[in-house]
This record gives C-alpha cells, sequence and structure tokens, in this order.
C-alpha cells in the first residue's frame, strides 16, 4: 500500500500565520494539531467529495471523524449542494421570516417522537443552552444532572478543566451521573430534594442497560426517575440524531423524551441545529430570551430540508450501519487475531477507537502510533469514526487494510519494549472531553 510523505509545507506556512493570529491557532479545539500526530498529519483541509478530503498540500484521505460528525450524506453531496446554491442565488437571510422555518419545522415533527414544537439555532450548544432554560422557566428549579459533553456554554462548560471565566457559583448547580448507574442518578437527586430542573444526557457508544426486574431500558428508567421527581427528560442528540435512526436514539430506543437537541447530521455539514419538544415546555420559548440573528438562515435550513429529504428517500441509514459493521467486525477480527488491545467500539454508525496497553490502560502513545500509521496509508481517523452515505466497498476496503498494517506496526512497538521510538512525530493530546 502507498504510504504518503509527511512533508506539509502550506499546511505549516497557513499554521505559522494562524498562531500569530487566532488564540489557540484554531476555532475549534477538537480539530487543532495535538489532537492528531503533530509532523505525520496535514494541519488544513481544503476540499472533499464523497469520503474523500484533500488537505493543503494536496494529498487525498478517506475521512472517518467527517467534521467531527456533520457530514452524513458526503462532501459536496450534489441534492444537497443544489439546494444551498439554488437558495443562496434566492437569499440567505431577510428582514422578515421565511417559509423554510415552518417547512423544515414540520419534517421534524414528522420524523421525531418527541418533535411537537422546533426551535433552530446554529450549534449544539445553542440547543442544549436553550433546553436549560425551558427546564429551568417551567419548574421553577436551577440545579441540573447530567451525562455526557453538552459544549462550550457556561453551564456545562464549568465542570471541565476549561472553566477559566465562568463564575464559580455556576458549579455548584450541576450534578454528574454515570451511564447505566440509575443509582448515580438516584443518588443526586437525594442529595438535591426538590432542587433539579431536568436530567439531560447523551447516548454514547454502548446500548442502554435493560433491568431484568421491569424489562425497561436505562433510558426509560432515567425518564421515570425525572418525573417522579418534578424534573424534564432531555435528550442531547446532537450526535446521535439521524444516524441512529430517522428519529434519532429516541425512536431507535423507544424513548420519548420531553425535550430533544438536534444538530450535526441534520444538514450534511451545514450550520443548523433544532430545539425540538413536547408543547407544553416549548411554550416556554414564548417567554424565554432564545433569539439570534442567523437562527433562521435559509442556508442551513435549506440543507437540513435536502438531506431529510435524501434520508427519507434512499437507503442511508441501512447503508452506514451495514458499512459500519463490516469496518469494525474486520479490524476488529484482526486486532483480536494479533493479540492487540485494540478495538473500534460503539455503533456501526457512530463508533471511536480504543487502544489499551499491557496493563488495559488507554494510551495515548498507542493511539498515535496507530493514527500516524494509517494516515501514512490514505486513511484519516481521529477521536470519532463515523460513517457516511458515500463510503463505498472500496473505500472500508481500503481503510481495512491501512488499519491491519497499523494494527501489525502497534504489535511491534509494544513487543519492542519501546513503543515511542516507533513514533515519528508528536503523540496526540486531549481536549478534555470528559465523561461520565
Amino acid at each position: 500500500m502507498k504510504v504518503l510523505t509527511n512533508h506539509f509545507p502550506v499546511s505549516e506556512d497557513l499554521w505559522e500565520r494562524a498562531v500569530k493570529l487566532i488564540p489557540a491557532g484554531t476555532q475549534t479545539l477538537s480539530k487543532g494539531p495535538d489532537q492528531f500526530v503533530r509532523g505525520v498529519t496535514p494541519k488544513y483541509l481544503k476540499s472533499g467529495s464523497g469520503c474523500h478530503v484533500w488537505d493543503a498540500d494536496g494529498n487525498v484521505y478517506i475521512d472517518y471523524p467527517l467534521a467531527l460528525g456533520p457530514i452524513l450524506l458526503g462532501y459536496d453531496y450534489k441534492p444537497v449542494v443544489d439546494a444551498v446554491i439554488n437558495q443562496v442565488r434566492e437569499g440567505t437571510t431577510f428582514t422578515l421570516m421565511h417559509p423554510l422555518e415552518v417547512e423544515v419545522a414540520e419534517m421534524l415533527a414528522s420524523v421525531i417522537p418527541s418533535a411537537e414544537m422546533v426551535r433552530f439555532g446554529k450549534n449544539g450548544a445553542d440547543v442544549t443552552s436553550a433546553a436549560i432554560k425551558v427546564a429551568r422557566a417551567y419548574t421553577g428549579k436551577d440545579h441540573i444532572a447530567y451525562c455526557g459533553y453538552h459544549g462550550c456554554q457556561d453551564w456545562y462548560a464549568v465542570t471541565t478543566p476549561r472553566n477559566k471565566g465562568i463564575p464559580k457559583v455556576f458549579g455548584s448547580f450541576m450534578h454528574s451521573f454515570e451511564y447505566n448507574k440509575i443509582e448515580s442518578l438516584e443518588r443526586a437527586f437525594a442529595e438535591n430534594p426538590g432542587q433539579i430542573a431536568c436530567v439531560i444526557m447523551e447516548v454514547p457508544g454502548t446500548d442502554p442497560a435493560v433491568d431484568h426486574v421491569t424489562g425497561k431500558n436505562f433510558l426509560q428508567l432515567v425518564k421515570e426517575l425525572a418525573h417522579r421527581n418534578g424534573a424534564l427528560f432531555i435528550m442531547d442528540e446532537i450526535v446521535t440524531g439521524f444516524r441512529y435512526s430517522i428519529g434519532g436514539a429516541q425512536k431507535f430506543y423507544n424513548v420519548t423524551p420531553d425535550l430533544s437537541c438536534f444538530g450535526k447530521g441534520m444538514a450534511n455539514g451545514f450550520a443548523i441545529s433544532a430545539l425540538v419538544g413536547k408543547m407544553e415546555f416549548m411554550k416556554e420559548l414564548n417567554e424565554v430570551f432564545f433569539s439570534m440573528t442567523y437562527s433562521g438562515d435559509t442556508i442551513g435550513l435549506a440543507a437540513a430540508k435536502a438531506t431529510i429529504t435524501e434520508l427519507l428517500n434512499k437507503p442511508v441509514l441501512d447503508h452506514i450501519w451495514s458499512m459500519g459493521e463490516i469496518l469494525h467486525k474486520e479490524i476488529n477480527s484482526f486486532a483480536e487475531e494479533e493479540g492487540v488491545n485494540f478495538r473500534i467500539s460503539g455503533k456501526p454508525p457512530r463508533a471511536g477507537l480504543s487502544i489499551k496497553n499491557s496493563k488495559g490502560e488507554d494510551d495515548l502513545l498507542l493511539k498515535s502510533i496507530f493514527l500516524q500509521e494509517t494516515i501514512k496509508r490514505g486513511v484519516l481517523f481521529g477521536g470519532p469514526v463515523f460513517i457516511s452515505y458515500s463510503h463505498g466497498s472500496a473505500d472500508i476496503e481500503k481503510t481495512i487494510d491501512a488499519s491491519c498494517a497499523a494494527i501489525e506496526k502497534l504489535k511491534e512497538a509494544e513487543e519492542s519494549g519501546n513503543p515511542a521510538s516507533f513514533l515519528e512525530g508528536e503523540p496526540v493530546g486531549v481536549v478534555f472531553r470528559q465523561r461520565t
């Protein structure tokens, strides 16, 4: 298999210019150079088509982070691009509202179980923030029970290591609980009686556990526990929405939350997000302050309409699930045969890399070696592993070959007793991405 060059003069020049002008050098921390193997990975991507991306120096890769999740159909996907170009010519934002606001809201209400009413934002953080405001307004309570990652807004960011600039008092309202451990949420309610406004949670790559007594899954139990304590149940489906099913993880796991947050894949890379929920709660937005110049931007709405139309009319979900299953099975089986503690873990359309050392601990050095060896073979992995509708059998086959070669290198590195000597650049770091 061809090994690509690790010389990126255009990328390096751009980075030198960026660090002089842009704090942290990047607009998105998870896209920064320290999230990849520096010296082996390009710093800038310039274009994309299907599941392939080209860096600023002209090298091409099969992409799996997919812009951290928004690319569901593929880069430069014609029906979406055509819809956006047509809308650009008609206008991107106006003095009054646009019909697309109603049309896309109706589409969401027709496919998402919890969507009786809809409001739009641009980022996931916009709508998770709005959901918290709605819950606090409706219940008259201030505290939040949370599980997972919910964005950069103050109420969540205060719980992370990147909490500089946020009043510390905000942290006193936050109470974490653990996925698939209902007793941890019960404890949060017991320690804060009558104070918790809502429970907000992501669904990670693992399925919710099923209670053997009631037959209900963890999500259903969380909803019941929240309601018994006078709290709203909010599902953060920014990542899972339109991937697990067209109705999201809530439809896939048969639970209807009070409020839900969607984004990422709903517009195939164009900026839009949505807060949806039951009318009883969403009506709080008649008074809750949630209003932005670009929340009715027609470009995101046109892209969302085109994307959801594709999901309704083409076998997108069947494809991303089947391609993901093949990818996971082949690579994981090879790693097991080689005796390497490597796994692509999660659901077929949305997963992550798990690489552990001989002590069974997550090992960033070993992960860096894997990322290094795959990028050299034309495959761009990162944190998340997503599948798009544009990933074909040939792309999956090439990815399996590159990954197996990387796993062989991992085995060699571990057996050498000095895996650091196998790394040709600087190892990856972490943003924080705390998980509970």
